[in-house]
């Protein structure tokens, strides 16, 4: 049994040294006037080509956006003066890597990306075998508060397992009352997201990512071939523009009347505050953690 572990252990940790690899080359791919897409494809390709797949499409979120932005099929949108996010999910055979990373191109917001790195950091020095999640939202909480900014509150960490890139528990980014203690070998996410608005996100704009929730029954052939290309990421969420072009609209909406799909709208702060980002996964460990998405030195 303690094989298998290390077995599956060893998937997470593939998959983060892979993620940290491109992460490190998608951040000299983001520079003023580069289009989005260039850098979404760059990313993905990339993963392809060192055998893993993407754990979901490379998110790109810039200024007050936080999550779920990834371009669309012919996206001509290129970088301005942004503070970009690019969140990118590496798996192999379902074990995943999840890691984020703030690139300030206005050069005005060093203190604001500083504030989500250190938050992450600090939280990376208490996680062990035994810890709560109260604690860890806490540690978080105060790291944001006390560089002079407000961490996003129904933005969150989260756990990590085959197949699912959010599952249980949550990781969150401020203190609450209950929470839940981590054990040795699990694999979550820390993610903390600091800005300068109110510190809540909302949904906005037409989603580009989506991933099925369950196979329904349709009769439009188009979206019949549909489904089952996309039972091929095995829930794991997808991009719009990965998907074969033929009345595609017509079929995600027929898959989307059935219930069959979860969409993922872009989230941006409430008031236009700029957002920043930093995420690793992480191994829980008897006295501390493993970073699985670091660049070894």
């Amino acid at each position: 049994m303690e094989e298998d572990i290390e077995s599956v252990l060893d998937n997470y940790r593939s998959a983060g040294r892979i993620l940290a690899e491109i992460r490190e080359e998608a951040i000299g791919k983001v520079k003023e006037g580069s289009l989005l897409l260039e850098v979404a494809e760059f990313v993905e390709t990339s993963i392809r080509e060192k055998g893993a797949e993407p754990a979901f499409p490379c998110n790109i979120s810039r200024n007050e956006e936080a999550a779920h932005a990834t371009p669309s099929i012919d996206d001509e949108t290129v970088f301005g003066t942004d503070l970009v996010k690019i969140d990118i999910g590496v798996h192999i055979d379902g074990y995943i890597g999840d890691s984020a990373v703030t690139v300030d191109l206005s050069g005005n917001c060093d203190a604001l990306v500083r504030a989500s790195e250190a938050a992450l950091n600090e939280a990376i020095k208490i996680i062990r075998d035994g810890v709560s999640t109260v604690e860890i939202g806490e540690v978080i909480e105060n790291t944001i508060r006390g560089q002079g900014y407000k961490p996003v509150v129904n933005l969150s960490g989260h756990g990590l397992i085959r197949y699912n890139s959010h599952a249980p528990p949550t990781i969150p980014n401020v203190r609450y009352e209950h929470g839940v203690i981590l054990k040795e070998n699990d694999v979550v996410a820390i993610e903390p997201f600091a800005t300068d608005g109110t510190g809540k996100v909302v949904e906005s704009g037409n989603p580009e990512i989506y991933s099925l929730t369950k196979a329904k029954p349709v009769r439009l052939r188009e979206a019949k071939k549909l489904l089952e290309e996309i039972k091929n990421y095995q829930g794991l969420p997808f991009a719009k523009r990965w998907l074969p072009r033929e009345r595609l609209d017509l079929a995600l909406r027929t898959l989307k009347n059935t219930g069959a799909l979860r969409e993922y709208p872009v989230l941006r702060e409430e008031e236009k505050g700029l957002i920043s980002q930093a995420e690793h996964t992480v191994i829980v460990k008897k006295d501390g953690c493993e970073v699985t998405t670091k660049l070894s030195l």
